[in-house]
């Protein structure tokens, strides 16, 4: 038995289940023990691999398993970054990425040369392909910037954005110096990179969201669905590969294409993120680590001299690309450090260009890039790597420290959120759960509740047992989108009765109510919640995903901003179009259009504005709206500003015209409904001038 247990644990380990194991572990231990010394975990990730790896204690090989699971890790970190990016901001960013990706590929591609050529006298080929690897990066301190919850400002947008151009620029002289070293870049190079690169890009961008919206709509299990989109990821890896790109730029337009398919705040989400974080992700990096050979630094001579060159002029010239960025966009300076750090890591397309120069042999029998730039490569990225580390997460900490202090001294009104969510159905439990957690602000504390009423007549073990089933599916249903959700169960003379004290004792905010597709009318049991509850209502019913709805229809009455409650709805609709990624359009009456503009101004999403007076012109929205499209409308009661007769006759019509659209009525909070008389919402009254609209709109959206 001795002797067996020696041969498992002989170095390097050979066990699979025992490497396994160890990086596990090593996963598990290393963020534990560097949080008290402050330092990020990619730093502790990468030396725990340089440590364990061949060229240091020589605990396991890095052998293809490692490579295999380090690929993944890479394709996640592309795939993650296309995925939380905010197309709005993207769009908005573009030029400005673009222009970051010219300075981040242009000075070091200078720099590189000039250091190439007369510090280290490389021939010239050697020189532009080494000068090509200090200006690509990989965006490896990301999860950095998405712990700190600062994915969505415009320094995240512009470094994501200037890493694809840079990426491609790199990885494009990669593919022309490697040519003319072997003689085949001719004509026939230029046509098939041209013409592939454009096929496949137009596959992953236009091709991908359709197939998702569809596949999504057929089949809801869990597990097919991570299945589906892991597949895509790859599909489009290899796509780019084809086409002669790098593989990291199909994950990240697979990222980008299913962008508005996978919500931020949808169980799908929560499971990518889950898994390329808690195991491919530092796979990857102590992948990395392997490949450190401290002995270089031993050994001395040209390969040491190479190796500080190439650490020294990466980093140097990525911070003058920051310092322009800071100069040309106005960036503050902890926006300048986070665009330093996600933008001076090195990794993918550094290794693919070092190996691919490494593997290139020349006619006089040398290589196109020797044994000394092979190991001060590995350097190079270990050295940037602690640097982009350090400086992302001091960037990032900067960053979301000055948006909170923002907040506080523009003086943002804030109400807490309680969402109630009343359940019966089984059917509908998960739907309506998924309703409310989009309709949250990201990011806040918002109480989520779901509420099972047993009338006193009808109480019986069975009863409690039925309830007990509902609010745990609620509840697995919430921990799916990773958020809390506090069940509960009340005994009352009827339902009604029940969600009114629970709306009153919780003071709740939102009401998420369902509503069956067959009715014509709302039914009895929703008119009188209406009737008695002072919440903001939202009645929802349910033909497809959430996450497969394209953009929102949003039918507001005129006389809608002199109601109580309509700052607090236009932040949830907000919520709703950010948070799954949809496009809002309006259709409202010039005075409400412009206080809809001024909240577009201050947090950019997809919104248009079309003009709507007149409600009796209702059904012009039903020569708008699409297949994909989904319907919200703003409601009202009898004897309010916003009332207009025919909303009586609004739930015939949604089932006659818009029978295959997802439907929300929006009944906002009003005076004198409910025991309450919306007192909570009272402050909201008297606002005339946009600056005090736009005070309380910051405090609602909790930005």
């Amino acid at each position: 038995m001795y002797n067996t247990l020696l041969i498992h644990v002989a170095l390097p380990l050979e066990n699979p289940v025992l490497i396994f194991a160890v990086l596990l572990f090593v996963i598990l231990l290393v963020p534990i023990i560097l949080e008290s010394l402050k330092i990020p975990d990619v730093i502790g990730l990468i030396a725990a691999g340089a440590i364990l790896g061949p060229h240091g204690l020589g605990v396991m090989e890095r052998d293809s398993s490692i490579v295999l699971f380090g690929t993944v890790g890479l394709l996640y970190v592309m795939f993650l970054a296309g995925l939380e990016t905010s197309m709005s901001d993207f769009k908005k960013n573009s030029g400005r990425g673009l222009a970051f990706g010219m300075y981040t590929f242009f000075i070091p591609m200078a720099l590189g040369i000039v250091a190439s050529r007369y510090v280290l006298h490389f021939p010239w080929a050697t020189s532009v392909l080494l000068a090509s690897m200090f200006a690509s990066n990989t965006l490896l301190t990301y999860p950095v910037a998405s712990k700190y919850g600062v994915t969505k400002n415009r320094a995240v947008t512009i470094a994501v954005g200037g890493t694809v151009v840079t990426c491609v620029l790199a990885l494009l002289v990669l593919a022309v110096v490697v040519g003319m070293s072997t003689g085949s870049l001719d004509r026939f190079f230029w046509t098939r990179l041209g013409v592939g690169a454009v096929l496949a890009c137009g596959a992953i961008v236009y091709l991908f969201p359709v197939l998702a919206r569809w596949f999504f709509k057929r089949y809801d299990d869990r597990v097919l669905q991570y299945v589906f989109v892991l597949g895509l990821l790859f599909l489009a890896s290899f796509l780019a590969e084809v086409a002669g790109l790098e593989a990291v730029i199909g994950a990240f337009l697979a990222g980008l294409a299913l962008n508005r398919v996978i919500p931020g705040t949808s169980a799908l989400m929560n499971r990518v993120e889950f898994v390329g974080n808690a195991l491919f992700i530092p796979l990857f990096l102590v992948g990395v680590g392997m490949l450190v050979d401290y002995r270089v630094f031993a050994g001395g001579g040209k390969t040491l001299q190479v190796a500080i060159v190439m650490t020294v002029i990466a980093t140097v010239s990525k911070w003058l690309a920051a310092w322009l960025a800071r100069r040309s966009f106005r960036l503050t300076s902890p926006e300048m450090l986070l665009v330093f750090g996600l933008s001076n890591s090195q990794a993918a397309a550094t290794l693919a260009a070092v190996m691919v120069g490494y593997g290139v042999v020349l006619v006089d029998g040398s290589r196109l890039l020797d044994d000394s730039v092979l190991n001060g490569t590995i350097v190079m990225i270990l050295g940037t790597c602690v640097v982009a580390s350090l400086a992302t997460r001091r960037g990032a900490r900067g960053v979301a420290h000055a948006e909170l202090s923002g907040e506080k001294k523009r003086g943002a009104i804030t109400l807490e959120e309680r969402v109630l969510v009343p359940v019966s159905n089984a059917e509908r439990v998960e739907e309506l759960t998924s309703l409310a957690v989009s309709l949250r602000s990201r990011g806040s504390r918002s109480s989520l509740m779901a509420l099972h009423v047993i009338p006193a007549e009808g109480a019986s073990a069975l009863a409690e047992q039925d309830a007990r089933r509902l609010l745990e599916n609620a509840t697995k249903a919430a921990a799916a989108m990773d958020a809390v959700l506090v069940p509960l169960t009340r005994y009352d003379h009827n339902v009604v009765n029940g969600i009114k004290h629970a709306v009153k004792e919780r003071k709740v905010t939102d009401l998420v109510l369902g509503w069956e597709i067959s009715s014509a009318a709302l039914g009895r049991l929703v008119d009188k919640v209406l009737a008695r509850c002072a919440a903001t209502t939202f009645v929802y019913r349910s033909v497809q995903p959430l996450s497969t709805v394209k953009r929102y229809i949003v039918v507001v009455p005129a006389g809608a901003e002199r109601e109580v409650g309509f700052l607090y709805w236009v932040s949830r609709v907000w919520n709703l179009g950010h948070n799954l990624g949809n496009k809002l359009v309006f259709f409202a009456a010039p005075k409400t259009i412009a206080i809809l503009r001024e909240v577009e101004a201050w947090r950019p999403l997809h919104a248009k504005f079309h003009e709507l007076s007149n409600w009796d012109d209702f059904l012009i929205v039903s020569r708008e709206i699409q297949g994909d499209d989904g319907l919200i409308v703003v409601m009202s009661r009898r004897n309010f500003p916003s009332y207009a007769r025919g909303m009586a006759l609004l739930p015939s019509h949604v089932n006659k015209y818009f029978d295959r659209n997802n439907c929300l009525l929006v009944y906002p909070v009003q005076a004198g409904v409910g025991d309450d008389g919306a007192s909570t919402f009272h402050r909201l009254e008297g606002l005339d001038s946009l600056d005090e609209i736009g005070k309380v709109i910051r405090g609602l959206f909790h930005k």
